[in-house]
């Protein structure tokens, strides 16, 4: 490999040590009769964003406490640029001008105006009059009350009545006696008493 090649001088990155340098010129101040560097930049003002001038650091703090980029604009004016840089001065249109209008009777029962040609809003109540909801219906009893009642085949509007008659008929029915002293019913014999004594403690029979 030739590093003497001339390859390399084409490819170099840095100015060898012979090559004369470069001389880098400061801006000058742009301020009349001031002979400083204008080191500083400072904007031209409206209609002219992105242009600067180019001050020393004592004549760009006096342009800066003297700039006002509304000078000569009217209140109504300053306040209408302000609402249009809320979207960054791009166009905007108002959400749902396409011409149709609700009647008044649907005006009237809502305080907001929509378009629903298909009726799917007004089928999912929007706009109208909200009514509470109904509260979930409890149950009367606890749990155990509840699963007493359902061993006996009976429900939460049974009375005394209704419970001590059903007690008595499933107790004729599953007693060991009923089937010959076959006792092979005696556990579902035993959780008709306690579901009887469950419902005797809650005071329903």
């Amino acid at each position: 490999m030739n590093l003497n090649s001339p390859l390399f001088d084409r490819i170099r990155i840095r100015p060898s040590c012979d090559e004369p340098q470069r001389e880098t010129r400061e801006p000058a101040c742009e301020r009349a009769g001031c002979a400083a560097s204008g080191l500083y930049r400072a904007p031209k003002g409206r209609g002219r964003e992105g242009q600067y001038w180019r001050f020393c650091l004592d004549h760009v703090r006096e342009y800066n406490a003297s700039y006002n980029y509304f000078a000569g604009m009217s209140d109504d004016a300053v306040a209408a640029y302000q609402k249009d840089a809320v979207v960054g001065h791009r166009p905007t249109w108002s959400m749902g001008v396409n011409g149709s209008k609700p009647s008044q009777g649907d005006a009237a029962a809502r305080d907001w105006a929509y378009a629903d040609p298909l009726g799917i809003l007004r089928a999912e109540g929007l706009g109208e009059t909200r009514r509470p909801s109904p509260e979930p219906k409890r149950p009367r009893f606890g749990a155990l009350v509840t699963k007493a009642l359902d061993i006996l085949g009976l429900d939460e509007t049974a009375d005394p009545a209704a419970i001590k008659t059903q007690y008595k008929t499933l107790v004729k029915r599953f007693h060991p006696d009923a089937h010959g002293g076959d006792r092979s019913f005696e556990e579902r014999l035993r959780d008709i008493i306690k579901a009887h004594d469950t419902l005797k403690a809650a005071g329903l029979c």
